[in-house]
């Protein structure tokens, strides 16, 4: 089989493993070409010990992320990468182990190696596994942080594949459950990408809270405020300020009662069924845990009938009369897909905040400013 990347097999080893921000001013903003802002990242990646593959695979999914409109898992979190390099919490040039493997399952322990690299390998492995057999599930342990979720689905949708990630992360609890008012959960997002013939995929990507906790950093670092019902204060009141939940507060989960009971589902898929963590406050580091599973409609269904059924419906479905004049009807990753064109052709804004903090990766790295001019000049 083939998998991007080294990976170790141990084969005697056990197994283990949205609403926008309310603005409260204009913010400035900074517009860079998506091919030189990662320019930039794979720089100071590269600076901070990664190899010039790692670097550029980093970077690709970072600024892929802040083009179709994911800034909370974009460049913003350099700095933070750059953090956990030198607190030993995230290791560079650490290839992932498979320490069980069958023709339909593996685990796959991350080692804490960057979770682009790591989620790319793991998704190439379970792709490959589908396409012999079928059906795949793969076991992600003890990674680093995996970025965008949907990435993984959008991969194996490329491959013709029906695919659904469930990804949690044990030591980051940010979420009350329904009922609750302090962290006892992550963020626990789930993904699903079906794909569809002769047009673009359908693609889900959302976390089970009512936000991803990087749009709560997106919002300070703008000076926005957020919507209600996005967190709770340190006290569990309602609150709009996201300096709030930084200062001990919490996200909510969407749906109430039934966002909280697929919030500790996904925990449990992602933690739990892969040998990794679910949730736990004893752990002290980010760490993602992602279970995966790939079916591969081609080995069942020669004529084609299963995506030409995903078509059929989606047709269907957004060709319903628009409610609001002018706002048609959209399937899951078509605002990904109308961000991206934009972004592609204007270039990815970034606010004063998250533009300064790349400067000072940067610089922590030995890039100095005349550098980083001419990189993204």
């Amino acid at each position: 089989m083939v998998i991007i990347g080294p990976v170790r097999r141990l084969r005697d080893a056990p197994a283990r493993r949205d609403a926008p921000a309310v603005a409260a001013t204009a913010p400035s903003m900074k517009t860079v070409s998506a091919a030189k802002l990662a320019d930039l990242v794979a720089a100071i990646m590269h600076g901070a010990g990664s190899s010039h593959d790692e670097a550029r695979a980093i970077a690709r999914r970072l600024v892929d992320s802040n083009l179709v409109g994911h800034d909370s898992h974009g460049v913003l979190r350099v700095g933070k990468y750059l953090e956990w390099v030198r607190d030993g919490t995230l290791k560079p040039n650490t290839p992932p182990e498979i320490v069980f493997e069958s023709d339909t399952i593996a685990i796959v322990d991350g080692r804490r190696g960057f979770g682009q690299v790591t989620g790319e390998a793991a998704t190439r492995l379970g792709i490959a596994k589908a396409k012999a057999k079928g059906i795949a599930m793969i076991g992600l342990r003890n990674c680093g942080h995996l970025g965008r979720l949907g990435d993984w689905a959008e991969m194996a949708a490329e491959a013709g594949q029906v695919s659904l990630h469930f990804l949690n992360t044990s030591g980051a609890q940010r979420v009350a459950p329904f009922g609750g008012s302090d962290r006892r959960l992550s963020t626990n997002p789930m993904s699903i990408g079906v794909p569809v013939a002769g047009s673009a995929p359908a693609i889900l990507d959302i976390t089970t809270s009512t936000v991803a906790e990087g749009k709560l950093m997106v919002a300070m670092n703008r000076g926005d405020r957020v919507p209600e019902g996005w967190i709770v204060d340190k006290a569990g009141r309602p609150t709009t300020d996201p300096k709030d939940f930084y200062d001990g507060g919490a996200l909510l989960t969407i749906g109430a009662h039934k966002g909280s009971g697929l919030s500790i589902l996904t925990d449990l898929l992602a933690g739990a069924v892969t040998t990794g963590r679910s949730s736990d406050p004893a752990d002290t580091i980010l760490r993602n845990n992602m279970l995966s599973i790939y079916i591969d409609p081609s080995v069942y269904d020669a004529s084609g009938g299963v995506l030409a059924e995903a078509r059929r419906l989606v047709d269907w479905v957004k060709a319903s009369p628009p409610a609001t004049a002018g706002e048609p009807v959209l399937a899951p990753g078509d605002v990904e897909r109308r961000t991206r064109a934009a972004r592609q052709a204007n270039g990815v804004p970034l606010d004063d905040k998250t533009w300064r903090d790349l400067i000072d990766a940067a610089r922590s790295v030995g890039i100095d400013d005349a550098r980083v001019a001419a990189i993204v000049a």
